[in-house]
């Protein structure tokens, strides 16, 4: 014979259990929590790369364009860009000298967050506008 059909519980004791579901939704939320953390922190180191990745390569341009180093300055940023794990998006040399290069770069976002797109970053390179070196590029 079962008696807890015969003893209705005790309005006291309906909640009993609830803490073991109270606890695994927490744990579970916390989980989710901490892996959005982790994706937004992959994210950031990402887009620092990619920032890295624009500054070497802006600067390879610009020493490419003013003649320190023969070549293309576009093909130099886009060789150092893809040496630091990078895609050259844009490179454009800036009027009227030519000896200023702007880059764009971007790192392809992994996993979940590749819906996102890519992590980009514009740097600009090239000597200082009172620096005699500007004025003897252009010469």
């Amino acid at each position: 014979m079962n008696n807890d059909v015969d003893h209705p519980v005790p309005p006291d004791h309906q909640d009993h259990g609830a803490g073991t579901v109270f606890g695994l939704i927490i744990v579970l939320v916390a989980i989710f929590l901490l892996g959005g953390v982790l994706l937004v922190g992959q994210a950031g180191v990402l887009k620092h790369r990619a920032g890295n990745a624009a500054d070497l390569a802006a600067l390879a341009a610009a020493d490419t364009a003013r003649g320190l180093v023969p070549g293309d300055p576009c093909d130099a940023a886009r060789r150092v860009a893809e040496e630091n794990g990078a895609e050259l998006l844009e490179c454009s040399l800036v009027e009227p000298d030519l000896t200023t290069v702007d880059v764009t770069v971007g790192i392809d976002l992994p996993g979940v967050l590749s819906p996102l797109g890519q992590a980009k970053n514009v740097s600009r390179a090239g000597p200082p506008e009172d620096s005699p070196f500007a004025a003897q590029a252009g010469a």
